[in-house]
């Protein structure tokens, strides 16, 4: 989808196109509009200079009309015919019935053009004075101009109109070569404009972007000064973020402080139940009861010090003890945990050739992280299945994976693999071989994450999965905040 500001920019050059073309018009008709009324100026001062010619003769008791030809008819005497010679353009004198006088312009009109012009001149009277006729090649204006004290009925000039429709196309011509440049020229500083006016919007998208994790909801955006809209938003986004911020830190110091708290009567619980089974013998219904009850203790000290691990992550409280740390020795020793595990399964465990790489981090972080994936691969395949480890560099990472052939995971479970409390084989119970508290994948995320690696898994159902730990070598470039990831699980 495009930006606001390309769609911002896109309706202004829609409008500006728009309007352009509505002013083009409007001044195109009434360009030509003024073209006519001048051109009919013309014509009507040209008629009135022919009425003026016929009427002076008339004042000084010269005839007008004389006959000549008994088969022609009357017509204007010959010394009325020079002078109106001189006038330009188109001109017919006419009585009542036909015409007395047509100048030269008319006389080298085509036959057809010719009778076209007299039917018109002929069709005008003094309630319409003004007419236009067509031609085969153009177009005139007609005036007509009226004497009803002499011989001559009217008088008629005409003019071609083909100069109004030259200054029209002209004019046409002339904004299709400058709309363009202007049409370019006011959409780059639209582009501009707009581009600048939205400069604070992407501020805040920044600011905004850099407080999505947990950990940096203390951060406020900056808010101009002012009450414009901008303003508003900034004010409005603060106060959300500081409801956040207080949500958040409410949440994790009940995490925290229940985990603390929790901590100590479950190990005292647990020590309790351990002193009662070897105290002496006990009947078989007490052992598996106290059993049980070991049992259960020991998963919810899990879950309390998984709890307490994440909720110190996300208080930023949890330092990696960062040093060279080779892995191929670590991975052979999660390896040696995995065979005891894997024969306790009735599966086979297999390890790959492994390549020597060094990476700087936290050992016991990484071999929880190691092993979580290890005991997941062997608690969910069955026996007879296989669980394989590997180490391989590739390129700048070197990359540790563990592939099972168990169960397998759907698809439509892998984007909530790593959310806390979240599991996979949620119609199984809590208490059966299999059970689980959902934090085990979380945490590893994090301790892969706070390295600057990451965890990816394939997966299908019912044939397997393998989760591949990518971890970065030393090299120049810094390593992420160990406690950056966290809060995104």
């Amino acid at each position: 989808m495009a930006s606001i500001r390309t769609r911002v920019t896109a309706a202004y050059a829609l409008a500006l196109v728009g309007t352009m073309l509505v002013f083009a018009a409007a001044l195109w008709t009434a360009r030509r509009a003024a073209v006519l009324r001048d051109l009919q100026v013309r014509v009507s001062t040209l008629a009135d200079i022919g009425l003026l010619v016929l009427t002076q003769a008339g004042l000084q008791n010269t005839p007008v009309v004389v006959t000549t030809d008994s088969m022609r008819g009357p017509e204007l005497q010959p010394n009325l015919r020079a002078r109106l010679d001189a006038v330009p353009d188109f001109l017919v004198v006419t009585d009542s019935l036909r015409a007395l006088y047509v100048s030269q312009a008319v006389r080298d009109l085509q036959p057809g053009d010719r009778d076209a012009l007299l039917q018109a001149a002929m069709q005008l009277t003094p309630l319409h004075l003004v007419a236009t006729v067509e031609l085969s090649d153009d177009q005139l204006l007609l005036v007509a101009r009226f004497d009803t004290a002499g011989p001559v009925r009217r008088v008629v000039s005409a003019q071609s109109m083909s100069s109004a429709e030259f200054l029209g196309s002209e004019q046409f011509s002339v904004f299709l070569l400058i709309a363009p440049l202007v049409l370019l020229l006011s959409v780059s500083l639209a582009f501009i404009i707009t581009g600048r006016a939205l400069r604070p919007v992407d501020e805040i998208i920044r600011d905004v972007s850099a407080i999505t994790d947990g950990r940096s909801l203390h951060k406020r955006l900056p808010q101009a000064e002012g009450d414009d809209e901008l303003a508003r938003l900034a004010a409005t986004l603060n106060a959300m973020i500081a409801r956040l911020e207080q949500s958040f830190s409410g949440l994790r110091r009940f995490t925290a402080d229940a985990s603390h708290e929790l901590k100590t009567p479950l190990t005292v619980l647990r020590a309790d139940i351990e002193r009662a089974m070897a105290s002496g013998p006990r009947s078989t219904e007490g052992l598996v009861a106290l059993e049980e009850s070991l049992q259960e203790t020991a998963r919810m000290a899990d879950l309390v010090e998984s709890l307490l691990t994440l909720a110190r992550a996300d208080e930023g409280r949890f330092d990696l003890h960062r040093e060279p740390v080779p892995l191929e020795p670590l991975v052979i020793d999660v390896a040696e945990t995995a065979l005891i595990l894997g024969e306790a399964a009735g599966l086979r465990v297999t390890v790959a050739p492994l390549e020597s790489a060094t990476v700087m981090g936290d050992a016991l972080r990484l071999r929880q992280l190691f092993l979580n994936l290890v005991t997941n691969a062997v608690k969910y395949t069955g026996k007879g299945g296989r669980v394989e480890l590997s180490l391989q560099r590739r390129g700048e990472c070197v990359e540790f994976a563990v592939s099972d052939t168990g169960i397998g995971i759907a698809g439509a479970d892998l984007p909530y693999l790593f959310d806390r409390f979240w599991r996979a084989d949620r119609a199984r119970s809590r208490t059966s071989e299999r059970g689980g508290v959902g934090l085990g994948l979380s945490i590893s995320q994090w301790i892969a994450r706070a390295h600057g690696g990451s965890i990816t898994v394939a997966s299908r159902l019912g044939r397997g999965s393998t989760f591949t730990v990518s971890l970065p070598l030393p090299g120049p470039e810094p390593t992420p905040n160990p406690n950056s990831a966290l809060s995104e699980t």
